[in-house]
């Protein structure tokens, strides 16, 4: 999440105090004390607040934009399983807002770029590694499934806003087909997997160092049920934190041993899983290729372009591996060589 946030003359910030003015004595809650703690890449919008008994968060979702319900519904499903998420003290669902208990000030990506001696990185990366094997064993029969349409929506994201957009590229009719093709290989084996609960976005930004081992679980509201290895792939491939392979291999073991005990249904074979989950990573990468590049020239989210080369790369990382995708390989060296460079300042 990004802490880019104003409250002068926004009349939503208005109607949040407000609405915690009213619930202020029941919740034992300080509203002088309320202050912006962070965005994210949606129009969701958070802000920290002193109770009598510590802090809480209160969530601002929009409701022309957003949808506090499946927030409210998954959060329930990740706490019959114990996962550390917040807990819902106060509700508001038609205007969206909400008040959680706080998990904490620092996400595992703000703790990596503060500085952590490995040790420590291993520590936490073990333990979302166990976060995750419990998330996944959570009931996810009532949410919607992240199927071959829902996956192929999702990748039309790169072709208009990274190829067309970002890289000022006009695909002929043979580049689309391409496209096409390498989508339509990744959509045919992801939907293959065995299906469970998927966070979608189980990375560092998502992730609250907590000091009782497992991490506190946010920004789960798109949960879907869908391919297992997802979520690994996110956590491996972290748009926001370069990992090299051997580290991604190391995390990826550990998280295929555990999930084996735990009697989650991965591949017998690591071989197999591990050829599913990097391709399950290249569709991700390029559909976020996609989205940053639209949460750049749509919405003036700028910094999100910074991440570009780190994503390209594990596209690159696994495009290269498979000859499937050698003609996506070379269709990607076009594209970077017409990139253009705009004078953004960060």
């Amino acid at each position: 999440m990004e802490s880019n946030l104003t409250t002068r003359d926004d009349p939503r910030y208005a109607a949040l105090k407000n609405w915690l003015l009213g619930i202020a004595d029941a919740q034992q809650l300080d509203i002088a004390s309320l202050q912006p703690a962070s965005s994210d890449a949606s129009f969701r919008r958070y802000y920290r607040l002193q109770t009598a008994s510590g802090t809480a968060i209160a969530m601002d979702a929009p409701p022309a934009t957003e949808d506090c319900r499946p927030f409210v519904h998954v959060t329930g499903l990740l706490q019959s399983v114990g996962l550390n998420v917040p807990a819902i003290l106060a509700q508001n669902l038609d205007d969206g807002f909400l008040l959680l208990s706080d998990l904490g000030q620092q996400t595992y990506y703000q703790a990596i770029q503060a500085g952590t001696d490995d040790v420590r990185l291993q520590t936490l990366y073990r333990n979302a590694i166990k976060a995750l094997v419990r998330l996944q064993q959570a009931p996810a029969a009532s949410l919607p499934a992240f199927d071959a349409p829902r996956l192929s929506q999702e990748l039309t994201v790169f072709p208009e806003w990274y190829a067309q957009r970002h890289c000022q590229a006009a695909l002929d009719d043979t580049e689309r087909q391409t496209l096409q093709h390498a989508f339509a290989l990744l959509i045919d084996d992801n939907v293959k997997q065995a299906g469970v609960l998927v966070h979608r976005d189980f990375h560092s930004p998502n992730l609250m160092v907590c000091e009782d081992g497992l991490p506190g679980v946010i920004d789960y509201q798109d949960a879907l049920s869908g391919p297992i290895s997802y979520d690994i792939a996110s956590l491996v491939m972290d748009a926001r934190i370069t990992w090299e392979e051997p580290q991604q291999l190391d995390w990826a073991i550990r998280y295929w041993e555990a999930a084996k005990a735990a009697g989650l249904p991965v591949p017998g074979d690591f071989a197999d899983f591990h050829r599913a989950y990097e391709w399950m990573g290249l569709q991700r990468n390029l559909r976020i290729l996609g989205v940053f590049a639209r949460l750049s020239h749509r919405d003036n989210k700028h910094h999100y372009l910074d991440h570009i080369p780190r994503v390209n790369t594990y596209v690159r990382q696994v495009a290269g591996r498979y000859n499937a995708f050698r003609p996506l390989l070379r269709l990607l060296d076009k594209l970077e060589n017409r990139q253009v460079i705009t004078g953004y300042t960060f």
